[in-house]
């Protein structure tokens, strides 16, 4: 690989420098309304999305269907507490490899115990001490990634000169996607084991008989000729 490659690498690994989960201490103690609540964490988040100008992090539909969903408890007189927002960072980070069934399936038990409990181990304690590991973590993946550059680096050697750098990035990210998707494999299994299989396709069950009631009753009303419920 050329030297604007390994500039590229030194970017990756300036950019994992960057990554931050954002501090409790950072988040309000008094109750916030909707709007707060987005606006805050998009101020906390925006700098992570691909696309910082377009990219949604979080609206107003979004939380109304997580607390839907079941993933969020219902806000106080259209107020949401602390504990809500750190119920929605942790959604937030999984919403991008799980589904939503599996989302409620790790939260339901981590709400129904820590969410505003009345003691000192709450929700905040439990945010806490899972992103303690967040500055080892950072490091050992900055680790991880230099060396599979360095070995993406070693592929197609017999490849046409010309085609070379862009195979050898392919090679690099074709590393890097194995990686994700052997973790979130063992990520479901994990989840599978913490909330049982047989309960985990009870619910994956309901949610399809849900899904099909809804679709079924919405084709009602389109054939009746009556608005649906927005």
């Amino acid at each position: 690989m050329t030297i604007d490659n390994n500039d590229l690498l030194n970017s990756i690994l300036a950019s994992l420098d960057r990554v931050r989960c954002i501090n409790p201490d950072d988040i309000p103690d008094i109750d916030l309304y909707m709007d707060q609540v987005t606006t805050f964490m998009d101020g906390q988040l925006r700098s992570s999305v691909r696309y910082p100008g377009e990219d949604k992090i979080l609206t107003k539909t979004m939380i109304n269907n997580y607390a839907k969903n079941d993933l969020l408890p219902p806000p106080v007189k259209k107020k949401y507490s602390k504990e809500h927002v750190l119920l929605l960072i942790f959604i937030y980070y999984y919403k991008g490899i799980l589904s939503i069934g599996d989302i409620q399936r790790l939260l339901h038990p981590i709400t129904e115990k820590f969410f505003q409990n009345g003691e000192e181990f709450n929700l905040e304690s439990v945010y806490r001490e899972a992103f303690s590991m967040e500055k080892a973590q950072v490091e050992a993946l900055k680790a991880d990634v230099v060396q599979k550059f360095r070995a993406a680096e070693g592929t197609f050697l017999d490849a046409p000169e010309e085609e070379r750098d862009f195979l050898r990035k392919f090679s690099f990210i074709c590393a890097l996607s194995f990686d994700v998707y052997i973790k979130r494999l063992l990520i479901e299994k994990l989840v599978d084991e913490l909330s049982g299989p047989a309960e985990g396709g009870k619910k994956e069950k309901q949610e399809k008989e849900k899904s099909e009631k809804e679709k079924s009753e919405a084709k009602s009303r389109k054939h009746k000729g009556t608005p649906s419920e927005g």
